[in-house]
């Protein structure tokens, strides 16, 4: 089965913001940020105006969905993730989104690597929108348990509502009456 992707540099579904979460595999911490922050832009009827998306820095899991546990832990606290698809960066990212952040150093390094120069003010940490905490990453949970899973996803919430403000604020976006 094929699965169709539509990029968002198509005009059909270019959103005037596009941010891409990214980690390793694209099935544990970068969807479940899809997922959180998809939410927190539907609540805010902004989805007219952003684009979310998320991949992988590597092609391990392209066309699977989220992790059993991720999917779990999000239904949980009300998100979905179940029409989600891991799929691999691709070079046309760079230029399609204007926000990239990555959940790590490792997976920012390898994006920086492969960004063009004059993109690569568009690669960021996802942590560098979190309001509680001073940690840096979102740990990879998948070789842990649920616990693990439950505290990236509080990290990737506190991240992902600072996401919005930031972007609610830079691009002057006020909630849709």
């Amino acid at each position: 089965m094929q699965i169709e992707l539509k990029l968002p540099e198509d005009p059909e579904t270019r959103k005037e913001i596009n941010i891409l979460f990214v980690c390793m595999g694209n099935i544990c911490r970068s969807p479940m940020a899809h997922g959180v922050f998809q939410s927190l832009v539907e609540k805010h009827s902004l989805q007219e105006v952003i684009g979310v998306d998320s991949a992988g820095t590597y092609a391990y899991h392209t066309g699977e969905p989220p992790d059993p546990r991720a999917r779990a832990v999000a239904a949980q606290r009300g998100y979905s993730l179940e029409s989600l698809r891991a799929r691999k960066v691709r070079t046309q990212d760079f230029t399609a989104f204007d926000l990239i952040l990555a959940m790590d150093r490792q997976n920012y390094e390898d994006l920086l690597a492969h960004c063009p120069e004059t993109r690569k003010d568009k690669v960021r940490l996802l942590l560098d929108f979190a309001r509680r905490t001073e940690r840096e990453e979102v740990p990879d949970p998948y070789y842990g348990g649920r616990d693990g899973f439950e505290a990236v996803l509080s990290l990737i919430e506190d991240a992902c509502s600072g996401l919005l403000e930031h972007v609610r604020t830079r691009h002057a976006l006020e909630t849709p009456a």
